[in-house]
C-alpha cells in the first residue's frame, strides 16, 4: 500500500464515528438497559423479561437500570445523553415516547429526533371502568349523564401523562363531556378509591382491573382498541359502545439514541422480534397484560422503520388531544 493511500484511509477512519468503526464486533461488553419507571410492576417486569432474552441472543448480558421520575424524563434524558454505541438502550412507554412531546413542549430536554425506535415489545388496551353498582350500564349511559350534569362526575387517573389519564382526555375531548379529574399516585390506589365510591369512573390497564371485574367489584363499560379483548370478552370496545375516536392503547418498547449505527440497531429490532415468536415469552407477556401486537405496523412486524412510522403517528394523535383539551404539564 502505498504512504499516500494509507493516509488517505487513515483520514477517512478519522472522519467515522467511532461506534461505525466497532460495530461488527459489538457487543463485547455488558449493555444497559434504563428503565424510567420504579422496580416491581408490569411494565418493569416485560421490560426484564425483554433484557434477559436479549441478552442470551447477544451474548451479552443486558443489565437493568430503573431511574425512575418525572414522568419518565429522566431516564429518558440519560439515554438521550450517552454515547450512541448501542450499549445504553431506553425501555419506554407510549408516555415517554410519545404523549411527553406535546405535553410538556419545549421543557423537555430532548426531541423526537433524539431517539430511534428499536422494536416493540408489548401493548394492551385501557379500560373503561365503574364500580359494580353504578347506574351506568353502558360507556353511552356514562357520556350522557355527563353530557347533561358538566363536572359533577369525579374520573380517577394516574396522573398526567400518564396512558390511562389521556384516555379520560381522549374521551373527553371527543364528547365534549366536563367531569372533575383526580389524580392519585398509582393505578391500585385509583382502583381502590373507585370501588369505595370516591370516584365515579376511571381508566385502567385491562391486567389490573380484569380480576375486580370477574370478581364482581367493577364493571367494564369499554376496552378503548377496535376488538374485543379475550381477557375480557363480554366488554364492548368504544367501537361498539359509538365513540370510535377513543382508542387508546398502552404499549412498551425500545428505543435508543439517534445516532446509534443502523447495523446495531437492526440487530437488537431481528433479536427482539425472534424472543418476541418465543411461546414461554408469549405466555409470560400475556400474564403481565401485553397481548398481541394489535398496532398498525407494516407487515405485522416490529421492525424498527415500522415502529419509527407508529412512533410518529401516535406523537400526532396525542398532540392532537393536548391541543383540543388544553392539557399542559405543570
Amino acid at each position: 500500500m502505498t504512504l499516500s493511500r494509507r493516509h488517505a484511509l487513515a483520514g477517512l477512519a478519522a472522519l467515522l464515528p467511532l461506534p461505525a468503526l466497532a460495530r461488527d464486533d459489538w457487543p463485547t461488553r455488558p449493555i444497559r438497559l434504563i428503565i424510567p419507571f420504579p422496580p416491581g410492576g408490569s411494565s418493569d417486569l416485560a421490560a426484564r423479561l425483554m433484557a434477559d432474552r436479549l441478552g442470551a441472543k447477544l451474548g451479552q448480558p443486558v443489565v437493568c437500570d430503573n431511574r425512575p421520575g418525572a414522568s419518565g424524563i429522566i431516564g429518558t434524558e440519560a439515554v438521550v445523553r450517552s454515547a450512541p454505541d448501542g450499549y445504553t438502550l431506553l425501555y419506554a412507554s407510549v408516555g415517554n415516547a410519545a404523549i411527553n412531546y406535546p405535553l410538556y413542549g419545549a421543557r423537555l430536554p430532548y426531541r423526537p429526533s433524539d431517539l430511534t425506535g428499536v422494536g416493540l415489545i408489548a401493548a394492551a388496551p385501557n379500560l373503561i371502568v365503574v364500580r359494580s353498582d353504578s347506574p351506568f350500564r353502558t360507556l353511552g349511559d356514562l357520556v350522557a349523564f355527563a353530557r347533561a350534569n358538566p363536572d359533577k362526575l369525579n374520573f380517577g387517573t394516574t396522573g398526567l401523562g400518564s396512558s390511562v389519564q389521556m384516555t379520560g382526555a381522549l374521551l373527553a375531548a371527543s364528547t365534549g363531556i366536563e367531569v372533575t379529574t383526580v389524580n392519585y399516585r398509582g393505578g391500585g390506589q385509583v382502583v381502590q378509591e373507585l370501588i369505595a365510591g370516591t370516584i365515579d369512573y376511571a381508566a385502567d390497564g385491562i391486567t389490573a382491573s380484569a380480576g375486580h371485574i370477574r370478581d364482581g367489584l367493577l364493571r367494564g363499560l369499554a376496552v378503548t382498541q377496535q376488538e374485543r379483548s379475550a381477557a375480557l370478552p363480554d366488554v364492548p370496545t368504544t367501537v361498539e359502545a359509538g365513540f370510535p375516536e377513543v382508542l387508546a392503547t398502552a404499549w412498551f418498547s425500545i428505543l435508543a439514541p439517534a445516532a446509534t449505527p443502523r447495523a446495531i440497531v437492526d440487530r437488537v429490532g431481528a433479536e427482539m422480534q425472534a424472543a418476541l415468536e418465543e411461546p414461554t415469552v408469549q405466555e409470560r407477556l400475556a400474564s403481565l397484560g401485553g397481548g398481541p401486537l394489535p398496532l398498525p405496523l407494516p407487515g405485522g412486524r416490529t421492525t424498527p422503520a415500522a415502529f419509527d412510522a407508529f412512533i410518529r403517528e401516535e406523537i400526532g394523535k396525542w398532540t392532537a388531544v393536548v391541543e383540543r383539551t388544553g392539557l399542559r404539564a405543570q
